[in-house]
């Protein structure tokens, strides 16, 4: 190939570009092509900005994980808006409409949003082998502000990065007059460019995630250990506590119900991360096959497959967290309504949602008074206990045939239903018993309202 147009056909890397043939001007493509470009973007517009606005309004949502999903989310954005949106406008008019300013930004932006991508993925697939697999270091890594930064890190590698791109291209015009957005360097020239890119964005990350989520299946999924208080978080911890205080009481199951919480979490990610891999294959593979052969292959309606699954990764990722997170949904939900979705979601417990916990300062309060309560009852029932002992030592001296100094009181025992049932406590032990049983049922009420205010 001799002149830049060729060389732009010849390397079709970049996703906005249409190829120049007969069947990608009939009408059957361009309304096929217009009609799924417009469908996938507006979907995946709608939902990233979505992810966005729960995870920005609701606090409880402000965890590692999610921080790195809107870097995700606005990553794909930037891929949707960047490469869907002059793709359609390509398709309708046949020719570049945005000028020399509009190739040079528009590519940059197409590859910074795909770079983003990866990096994010790659970001909580680590994030999470560290939390599950080291949760004692997670509890000092695996935070909100490092996440921050982390994103932050990312964002500007790569944009420095991408930077190389404002060198590559150009507005090709070919001998018919047909105006594209295509590479102004040989294929030769570019072929080592495009390899480094395929290799710390695709393939490097794929590696790497294939190796920690095969760890992290091996913790969740081979040795659970649901007894083992190793968590991040401070509720699941609690829980694990209360879980062994409790013998076999109810809240044993707390741990289990954690562990499974992990393991939806961790498939929702890993789900992320495999559609990633499938949905970019197709593309992918034709650019490096095509990138070694003579004649490359360039059939208009596989392209258009391969572009459409592009946007179809960066759009259906708010679909996954809404199916398989029911924090997720319930935030979607309340957003849907104009709602607040963190006044809803404030109930739930954290420990089953594996996210992240909630604390209520009121909660150190209520257990001190509930101490005191506690202490109260004790010396009571001791008092009660003692006076119980002393009626009954009298009664066994008079059924020996002993005469006792002084009337024997009535048991107080039967106070409580264990004696006869024609006996009947004095009206003191009456007050007494009627103020023991309100202080119960009162710190009863108490360890109620701390359980919701902690999330137990």
């Amino acid at each position: 190939m001799t002149d830049n147009g060729s060389s732009r056909i010849d390397t079709p890397t970049n996703i906005s570009l249409s190829p120049s043939d007969a069947v990608s001007e009939s009408l059957e493509y361009q309304a096929v092509s217009v009609f799924l470009v417009l469908l996938v973007c507006a979907a995946g517009i709608v939902g990233n900005i979505m992810v966005v606005l729960v995870v920005l309004t609701a606090r409880h949502m402000r965890t590692p994980t999610n921080c790195y999903l809107v870097s995700l989310a606005v990553a794909d954005l930037t891929v949707l808006v960047a490469a869907g949106l002059p793709n359609v406008s390509d398709g309708l008019t046949g020719t570049w409409v945005f000028g020399h300013a509009g190739c040079l930004g528009i590519t940059y932006l197409q590859y910074l949003g795909i770079n983003v991508s990866s990096c994010s993925i790659t970001a909580f697939t680590v994030e999470r082998y560290i939390a599950i697999c080291h949760p004692m270091k997670a509890q000092t890594v695996c935070t909100v502000s490092r996440a921050k930064r982390i994103i932050a890190v990312v964002w500007i590698f790569t944009c420095v990065y991408c930077m190389l791109w404002f060198f590559l291209v150009d507005i090709q015009v070919s001998q018919d007059g047909h105006v594209q957005c295509g590479y102004k360097v040989k294929r030769e020239l570019y072929l080592p460019i495009y390899l480094i890119d395929f290799a710390i964005f695709y393939v490097i990350p794929l590696l790497l995630a294939i190796v920690l989520y095969g760890l992290i299946a091996r913790v969740l999924y081979l040795s659970p250990l649901p007894n083992r208080c190793d968590t991040s978080t401070t509720t699941l911890r609690r829980s694990c506590r209360e879980a062994s205080e409790a013998g076999k009481g109810g809240r044993r199951a707390r741990p289990n119900s954690a562990l499974s919480s992990r393991k939806q979490v961790t498939k929702m990610l890993a789900v992320v991360v495999i559609l990633f891999a499938l949905l970019w294959m197709p593309y992918r593979t034709l650019v490096l096959i095509n990138s070694f052969v003579s004649t490359p292959y360039l059939d208009a309606w596989f392209l258009l497959f391969c572009r459409t699954c592009i946007y179809a990764n960066s759009a259906i990722n708010p679909v996954i967290y809404n199916a398989m997170s029911q924090k997720f949904r319930s935030a979607f939900h309340g957003l849907y309504h104009c709602q607040r979705p963190e006044g809803n979601q404030r109930t739930l417990s954290m420990a089953q949602t594996g996210f992240g916990s909630i604390r209520d300062p009121r909660a150190s309060n209520s257990n001190g008074t509930n101490e005191n309560v506690r202490r109260d009852l004790l010396n009571t029932a001791t008092d009660m206990t003692t006076k119980q002992n002393g009626s009954g030592h009298q009664e066994t001296e008079a059924a020996n045939g002993k005469k006792a100094d002084h009337p024997t009181d009535i048991d107080p025992a039967t106070s409580f239903g264990l004696g006869p049932a024609e006996t009947t406590p004095s009206s003191d032990e009456e007050v007494v018993l009627t103020s023991l049983k309100d202080t119960t049922v009162h710190s009863a009420d108490r360890l109620t309202t701390v359980g919701e205010h902690v999330n137990l």
